[in-house]
């Protein structure tokens, strides 16, 4: 046994340590003080760092190099992305936006119980929530590499959205049905989104508003993941 005090190595069954000469009574709870003693919840803080931080060594090289390898094109990618004018037409020809676009018209026919408003309103909030809803679910399932990516594409969605709304004045933008909002009344989403909130003159500011969170966004997330990889390769002391 170890002494709580002096942390002396200690004969079996001893009441004293040898060293220091303290009681062990008197520094450690007795069996039945530890039975009612209450166990101390963890805070908020340790449950955000428990579930996004704490990292478990991953002993499969091939799997760790494979993360590397995406982390490496998300991390190109997202360069491209960032550095990409708010208005023009690179977000609409992407890839990323072909996965979005789904996703965007399904939250039009979700939401289109609740009113002209909502439905309208609801692709850009379809496009958001299920990136998001990845992202918890893997924080939940404790794969947070995968989570990271979750969030990747969540700031990637912000993105893909800001030329839509900076658009809304100017309606120049091709949109699903092969005409611009100039050529088609009430059907560009934000032309209808900001001219209902009397927030149209803003269309250019709210588009960078929304650009800037994506780019938050994906940094974070190329961070997190960064962070992971570093602690799954071994050079971190954590264990779950």
């Amino acid at each position: 046994m170890i002494c709580p005090k002096c942390t002396h190595e200690q004969p079996d069954g001893s009441d004293h340590c040898l060293r220091c000469g303290v009681i062990f009574a008197k520094v450690r709870p007795t069996p039945v003080e530890q039975a009612v003693m209450p166990s101390r919840a963890p805070g908020l803080a340790g449950l955000i760092k428990e579930r996004l931080f704490v990292v478990q060594r991953e002993e499969n090289r091939l799997l760790l190099a494979g993360r590397l390898c995406l982390w490496l094109v998300l991390g190109g990618w997202g360069i491209r992305f960032m550095t990409a004018p708010v208005s023009g037409e690179y977000f609409n020809q992407s890839f990323m936006h072909l996965i979005n676009l789904p996703f965007h018209e399904a939250g039009h026919v979700i939401f289109s119980p609740f009113g002209r408003f909502l439905q309208v309103l609801g692709g850009t909030l379809g496009q958001w929530i299920i990136p998001l809803v990845v992202t918890i679910a893997f924080i939940l399932k404790t794969d947070r590499f995968a989570a990271s990516v979750g969030l990747w594409w969540l700031g990637q969605s912000f993105m893909d959205i800001a030329p839509y709304m900076d658009d809304a004045r100017a309606g120049q933008l091709m949109l699903l049905g092969g005409v611009t909002g100039s050529e088609v009344e009430d059907y560009h989403d934000w032309e209808i989104i900001l001219t209902r909130l009397g927030w149209m003159r803003y269309d250019h500011v709210i588009a960078r508003i929304t650009f800037g969170c994506g780019v938050m966004l994906m940094l974070a997330a190329l961070l997190w993941g960064a962070w992971v990889l570093y602690r799954q390769k071994g050079a971190g002391t954590d264990r779950r």
